[in-house]
Order: C-alpha cells, then sequence, then structure tokens
C-alpha cells in the first residue's frame, strides 16, 4: 500500500474497486457489452502497380465486413502474399541455354620466363 494522497484540489482516482462511471444517465446506457457491428474503416487504397499486390491490398477489404475476430485470417492470407511477393523479387530468373562463350584453344594467362 503507498502513503501518497492527492494534494488539494486534485480530481479523484478511481481505483479497480470504484471504477469510472459516467456522472448523468443511467449506468446501464453506459457500457455496452455486445461487439459493435463490422464497419469499413474507409481506407484509400492506392494501386502500386504490380497486380499480385494490388489484389492483395484488396483483400484487406474482406475485413471490413468481418468481425474482429474474422481479421486475423485476412491479415495473415495478405501477409503471406506480400511476403512471397517480396520474396519473388529477389530470386533470379532461370538461364535459358544459349550459345557457349568461345574460349580459346590455349591459355593466355600461362606465360613463364
Amino acid at each position: 500500500m503507498s502513503d501518497w494522497t492527492p494534494e488539494a484540489g486534485t480530481p479523484p482516482v478511481s481505483t479497480p474497486e470504484e471504477p469510472d462511471l459516467p456522472q448523468d444517465g443511467p449506468v446501464a446506457d453506459a457500457a455496452s457489452f455486445e461487439p459493435a457491428e463490422p464497419a469499413p474503416l474507409g481506407v484509400e487504397r492506392t494501386p502500386t502497380g504490380r497486380a499480385e499486390v494490388d489484389a492483395l491490398l484488396e483483400r484487406l477489404a474482406d475485413a471490413d465486413h468481418l468481425p474482429a475476430d474474422g481479421h486475423t485470417e485476412v491479415y495473415e492470407d495478405v501477409h503471406r502474399g506480400l511476403k512471397d511477393a517480396l520474396t519473388s523479387l529477389d530470386t533470379r530468373p532461370a538461364a535459358t541455354p544459349g550459345p557457349r562463350p568461345v574460349t580459346p584453344a590455349y591459355d593466355t594467362h600461362d606465360h613463364r620466363s
């Protein structure tokens, strides 16, 4: 326990035993334990120019119509897709067979004196 006491003129501090409740209006209107309905956030998405990435970003709009516990699946799906898209930027294209480079029949760097 603490010996701290508020100074004169300081508003009272609520404790876990005394939660802050609105002073006017019925208490029943103050707290609603029902989840809010899903609502779009209205976040504007700017096209990136990469069709794969743009499709994944549009997939985020699916979360607007789901309850909060459904957002995780959408976010993980989009994250996985974006990670794959970034990883694909690091891979080199497969070598295409072509003509072999012409090499001299003798070694030009083996000069001994």
